[in-house]
């Protein structure tokens, strides 16, 4: 299993993602793709001797930085983690993994203490950023995820995974969360930030697609364990120190 980490000025966090990420005997290969930083982020990535960086010499987005990441893996299979999460324990990698390495999915999605009300709600995220799919999803339409939107991938995944009706389990992470923009860039940045991601998902699918797209995505999810209750996927996570 190949892991790739895609990362934009991700130097204060990315540091303790690896620290677990290469660890984990799962994990037969660690690619970093910087995807243009300016903050150090290659600094730190490159501290850490057995991870494969790949540096972009400009920021062209989340879907391009994945193609080359993609590109590069080895491993049939690919856990995909953003650089930014929080709380990322070996055990959650495992429970990400374990449902496509013991066949009974194809597919795994991460569903994060922090993730939407509305997808904790209904036990599935669809843009999740923390996932494990084969190599073969995506390897053969690589110049397509490169002219994606900047932040259109995992929509674009999960249309092949719909397509090809792939079974789907969906490992909570009650410990888990992500940074937000707000919080790395400042309010209002963070805001705006996260607009222009909302406004990429539109380019790449439109907006009653997207809900469709999660209907069939819930009809394919699959039960590989218990799952965690309807209490415990909506508990409030405690805002981050500022």
């Amino acid at each position: 299993m190949s892991c790739v980490i895609c990362a934009y000025n991700e130097a204060p966090r990315i540091g303790t993602v690896l620290a677990v990420a290469c660890a984990h005997p799962l994990l037969g290969e660690i690619i970093v793709v910087d995807d243009g930083s300016t903050d150090g982020t290659a600094e730190i990535v490159e501290g850490f001797a057995s991870v494969r960086l790949i540096r972009c010499t400009k920021n062209c987005g989340k879907s391009a930085a994945m193609a080359a990441g993609i590109a590069a893996a080895r491993g049939e299979l690919l856990m995909l983690l953003d650089a930014d999460l929080k709380g990322l324990t070996a055990e959650g990698i495992s429970a990400l993994a374990t449902p496509v390495l013991q066949g009974k999915a194809q597919v795994s999605l991460s569903l994060r203490q922090n993730s939407l009300l509305a997808f904790r709600a209904i036990g599935l995220d669809f843009v999740s950023g923390e996932r494990v799919v084969t190599k073969a999803l995506l390897s053969e339409v690589l110049l397509e995820v490169h002219g994606m939107p900047r932040f259109g991938v995992e929509v674009f995944m999960n249309r092949r995974i719909i397509e090809r009706n792939l079974p789907i389990a969906v490992t909570h992470w009650p410990h888990v969360t992500q940074a937000r923009k707000t919080e790395k860039l400042g309010y209002w940045k963070g805001l705006r930030a996260e607009w222009r991601m909302i406004a990429d998902l539109f380019k790449a699918v439109y907006p009653l697609a997207l809900i469709s797209q999660t209907f069939q995505m819930l009809r394919l999810r699959i039960d590989h364990g218990p799952r965690a209750s309807f209490a415990a996927r909506m508990r409030r996570v405690p805002d981050s120190p500022r």
